[in-house]
Formats: structure tokens, C-alpha cells, sequence
């Protein structure tokens, strides 16, 4: 068995789905797509996910894209194969589920403001747009801190630390390239900037990393 995994480098959603499928153990054969080259649109990609996004999995041919739905999906159908993503009883699974909802809900689209800023002509961004965006990003994570329990956000390490840090390691990246003036270290409370470091002394965090970053 070798899943399948369409993604882009450096995509947060297809992020999240690599160190899932890491944490999970499984075996996945990556097939890396250029946004630059039009890749996503391309016929054969569009046949397997008509909405032209990564990530994307064929788990035997069976084609799944979203990334939370993957997640759940890797969790419940190898149940016996790494660690769990979801670990814990009914009400820790419950809170893993709240706190990747709050990520899709309410940091992307914070993130999001300083992402489309950032990718514009340095001449044409506005630096109100993106004090607005930080502002936005800190309160977040303010929320974030007050509901960590322990080493990880819900308790052990789950889903939610996966679906959380893209964003983080995102906000960095565009610091060093794009918007040296960001202050993204001022953003994380010493909470989460511990849980940073956690998170990327992880065994497996290395494979996981854009390669186009170093």
C-alpha cells in the first residue's frame, strides 16, 4: 500500500497532510505540482480534483482532496499504523476537531490579509492592510495560548499542532523574504514559542519541510 500525495511545496493545507501522513507512518509516494507552471489546472490533475487545489491523495484509488477530510480519513483508515492524529477520548477528539475548525475559520483568514499583501510589489503593499492582518494573527494566538493543555495544543500531539504550524513556519517565511519589517516572533506568546520549537524537533519534521526554503 503507497498513498498517492499530490501537494505543492510550501502549500500550508498539503503541509498539514505530510506531517499527518508522517506522524501516521504511512507509505506515500509524493508527486509535487508547480503552481507556477499551472500544474493544479492541468487536465490530468483537474480529473482527479475538478476544484484544481492540493492537497490531493489516491489511496488505492480511491481520491480524496481537502485537507481536513484527509486527515480524518488517514486517521480512521489505518487506524493500526503510527500514532494516532486524533488521539484520547470522545471529548479530546472533540477539542482537536474545535481547534482545527478555529484554524480554517478564523487564522487563515487572518494569515490570509498578510499573504496578499506580501505577494505584491513591495511599492503596492498596505501597511495598514497588514498591521490590520498581525493584529488579527496575535489575537488568534492569544485565543490559542489560554487553551493549550500541556506540551501540544489539545494535550498530546494531534491533528491540531498539525494544522496550526504551517501558518506559523508561513508568517516566518514571509518575514525572511518578503516583508522584513513583520515581527513574526512578536506574534507567538513564550507558550507557543515553545510549542514551536516542540513541533520542529519533531523526527520527522525535517522531511516534511519545503525544500525551496533552505
Amino acid at each position: 500500500m503507497t498513498i498517492v500525495f499530490y501537494y505543492g511545496s510550501g502549500s500550508t493545507y498539503a503541509w498539514k497532510v505530510q506531517l499527518a501522513l508522517e506522524h501516521k507512518a504511512l507509505p506515500y509516494e509524493r508527486k509535487v505540482l508547480s503552481f507556477a507552471a499551472g500544474d493544479t489546472k492541468k487536465p490530468a490533475f483537474m480529473a482527479l480534483n475538478p476544484r484544481g487545489r492540493v492537497p490531493t491523495i489516491d489511496d488505492d484509488g480511491f481520491v480524496l482532496y481537502e485537507s481536513t477530510a484527509i486527515v480524518e480519513y488517514l486517521d480512521e483508515a489505518y487506524p493500526g499504523r503510527g500514532s494516532p492524529l486524533f488521539p484520547g477520548n470522545a471529548r479530546q477528539r472533540g477539542l482537536t476537531r474545535r481547534l482545527i475548525a478555529e484554524v480554517d475559520n478564523y487564522v487563515y483568514p487572518a494569515v490570509d490579509r498578510i499573504i496578499d499583501e506580501a505577494f505584491k510589489k513591495p511599492g503596492e503593499q498596505d501597511a495598514s492592510r497588514i498591521e490590520a492582518g498581525l493584529e488579527a494573527v496575535k489575537t488568534e494566538l492569544a485565543l490559542y495560548t489560554r487553551g493549550i493543555q500541556g506540551e501540544y495544543l489539545a494535550g498530546s500531539l494531534s491533528a491540531a499542532d498539525f494544522a496550526l504550524y504551517p501558518y506559523i513556519a508561513f508568517l516566518f517565511r514571509i518575514e525572511q523574504k518578503r516583508i522584513p519589517t513583520l515581527r513574526a516572533s512578536q506574534l507567538l506568546t513564550p507558550e507557543l514559542t515553545a510549542w514551536q520549537a516542540r513541533i520542529e524537533a519533531l523526527p520527522f519534521f525535517a522531511v516534511t519541510y519545503p525544500p525551496h526554503w533552505t
